[in-house]
């Protein structure tokens, strides 16, 4: 099984979301309530695929259970930069995955990328 860098950086939404815990906790960047569910998790990750341009990992710490990678993308033209916050549970599946970006201008065309395709996410998280 690649490691979660791996996978996202392939591409591979299938193996991102066998790598989730099935009561995995997503808190988004530009929601104020976090998803709960696997599901959920990873058609908002889809989601994101779609959205984040020239997408790249800069970095990326380890601490036990708790990993965080920095990465950079573009949105719309601008660039972003963010983390990804994961920890693992004891079986190696993800079960709280936070993001955080930044600046705030590219955190909002971010939101308005994601809302846009909000109901496909929740469609597809439901089939």
């Amino acid at each position: 099984m690649p490691t979660f860098r791996q996978a996202v950086e392939a591409k591979d939404a299938a193996a991102i979301e066998a790598m989730l815990a099935d009561d995995v906790v997503f808190t988004s960047p530009v929601a104020f309530k976090p998803y709960q569910g696997k599901a959920i998790t990873a058609a908002i990750l889809r989601g994101v695929m779609r959205v984040f341009e020239d997408f790249r990992y800069i970095r990326e710490i380890q601490d036990g259970a708790h990993h965080v990678y920095e990465f950079e993308a573009t949105v719309d033209g601008l660039t972003i930069n963010g983390c990804d916050l994961l920890t693992f549970d004891t079986d190696g599946r993800i079960i709280d995955f936070k993001v955080m970006v930044r600046p705030l201008r590219a955190a909002e065309a971010l939101a308005a990328r994601m809302g846009a395709q909000f109901e496909a996410i929740k469609a597809d998280a439901l089939g």
